[in-house]
Parts: structure tokens; C-alpha cells; sequence
């Protein structure tokens, strides 16, 4: 049986696990992941208005940064890759949304597209997924998922805007 997720109080006492946790949105009964995702679209809006190189830099940084903050937490529940972990979804999302075109609907359209990759894990991501353990494991196949979302919102948006 699964580990119980965290309290709130725990959260709070604990930054480590309050940013594992993206700020309380991983603590969602249903569907914790998509509330992480929708979670990190605020903190989006202001990597967004960074110059490309800062953006990018944030990124690496996020991601280093959420190898320990998962490990952290999952080594804290005893449960890899617990469902209320979520930062591995803040820098997926952001990464899905590297180059987007302005507009909501390309922001929804990027956490449609994250969310959809994430939950089915087509090739290689579930791959991944099932065979790279600790915080690296938890953070590679959300950023997998991003690539792909990215991938597809670009291809998308050059056939847009040549039509």
C-alpha cells in the first residue's frame, strides 16, 4: 500500500517538501498531477517574460533542483514517485512551453498536450519511466513529455502561421 501523502503542516514546516509538493496542489485527492500542471502555470507567466537565455538557465536550475526535491520526498514517503509529487510536472509544463506563441490558447494547449504525454507515456517515456529510479527517474520522464508537448505545439504553430 502507498504512503499517505504529507499533511499541509508538514508541507509548511518543510520547504523541501512544499516545493515537491508544488506548493499544495500535489495534495489533490483526484488528479494531483493536473493540479500540479495548472499550478505551474503562474510561476510560466513570469519565466515567460525572461530573455530566452534566463528562461533556459531557470530550466537546468529546476531541473537540478527537482532531482533533489524528489529524491528528498520520496525517500520522506518511502514511495518512489508518489502521486502528490508534482514539481516533476512544473518544469515538464515549462519546458512544454519553451518557444510557445503568446496567447491562452497556446498555453492551453501546451498543458493539454503535457498532460495527454504524461498520463499515456508513449515511447521512450514509459520506457524511461519503469527503468531509471530516484529523483533523475521521477524528474526525466515529465521533461520527456515537455519535449514531446514542445515538439508537437511548434510543429503546430509553423503550420499555423504559414497557412
Amino acid at each position: 500500500m502507498a504512503s499517505p501523502a504529507p499533511s499541509f503542516k508538514a508541507l509548511l514546516s518543510d520547504p523541501r517538501l512544499l516545493l515537491a509538493f508544488g506548493f499544495g496542489s500535489g495534495l489533490a485527492k483526484k488528479a494531483p498531477g493536473t493540479w500540479g500542471t495548472l499550478a505551474a502555470l503562474p510561476l510560466y507567466l513570469l519565466l515567460a517574460e525572461l530573455p530566452l537565455a534566463y528562461y533556459l538557465g531557470a530550466l537546468v536550475a529546476s531541473f537540478a533542483l527537482g532531482v533533489y526535491l524528489c529524491e528528498y520526498a520520496s525517500n520522506y514517503l518511502q514511495v518512489h514517485d508518489h502521486g502528490g509529487i508534482v514539481w516533476d510536472e512544473f518544469v515538464g509544463l515549462w519546458i512544454s512551453l519553451l518557444f510557445v506563441p503568446a496567447g491562452w490558447p497556446w498555453l492551453l494547449a501546451g498543458f493539454v498536450l503535457f498532460r495527454i504525454f504524461d498520463i499515456a507515456k508513449p515511447w521512450p517515456i514509459g520506457w524511461v519511466d519503469r527503468r531509471v529510479g530516484g529523483g533523475f527517474g521521477i524528474m526525466i520522464d515529465d521533461v520527456l513529455a515537455g519535449i514531446y508537448a514542445c515538439l508537437l505545439l511548434q510543429l503546430a504553430a509553423y503550420f499555423i502561421q504559414a497557412g
